[in-house]
């Protein structure tokens, strides 16, 4: 274990964990240029392990749990702190929480009931977590800079965020009614 805390993304990783607190606190002292800049450090920490990970096999199974993590703990921090200072509505925060926390207990119960262990992100899902990143991105811009592309940006990135949610939501249940219904109709 204290190998793979040592392996060169999972560093990175951390450094990302630890970059959230100061973030969310940039955000609430309405330090929006220092937020700005501590987004692209862990935007560039996120791109950077992955990277490396892939390129100079450095992947570990704590890298494989820590990164979800870290980047799941980035944006539902951002999303609470920006819904808290008004910058993001309350019903997107909501729903991108409900779907997180949905899949989750999904997730266990299939895992602990079935054991099924294949969670891994539709296309759907992706998009979404893109769509929050851009979002979460122009709304901390937005508040520095502000032009007229910026703001349709945010609005469009905020939009795709809620329809994404919930479509990629219904997918997730759907991909997991379909494989449940494959394991209950394989032979044992």
């Amino acid at each position: 274990m204290i190998q793979q805390l040592r392996a060169l993304p999972n560093q990175l990783t951390l450094l990302r964990l630890s970059i959230i607190p100061f973030l969310a606190l940039a955000i609430l002292d309405a330090h929006y240029h220092r937020a700005l800049v501590l987004l692209i450090i862990a935007g560039l920490s996120d791109g950077l392990d992955g990277f490396l990970a892939r390129r100079f096999a450095l992947r570990t199974q704590l890298g494989a749990y820590l990164d979800p993590i870290a980047d799941k703990l980035l944006l539902s921090t951002l999303f609470l702190v920006l819904t808290h200072m008004g910058l993001v509505p309350l019903h997107i925060t909501l729903l991108v929480f409900s779907r997180d926390l949905g899949i989750l207990i999904v997730a266990a119960l299939l895992y602990n009931t079935v054991n099924m262990r294949d969670f891994s992100p539709s296309l759907f899902g992706k998009a979404n977590t893109l769509a929050q990143i851009i979002a979460v991105t122009a709304v901390v811009l937005a508040e520095s800079y502000a032009p007229g592309w910026l703001l349709w940006l945010r609005y469009a990135a905020l939009q795709a965020t809620l329809w994404l949610t919930l479509l990629s939501g219904f997918h997730y249940l759907w991909l997991c009614g379909k494989r449940l219904g494959q394991t209950q109709s394989s032979p044992a």
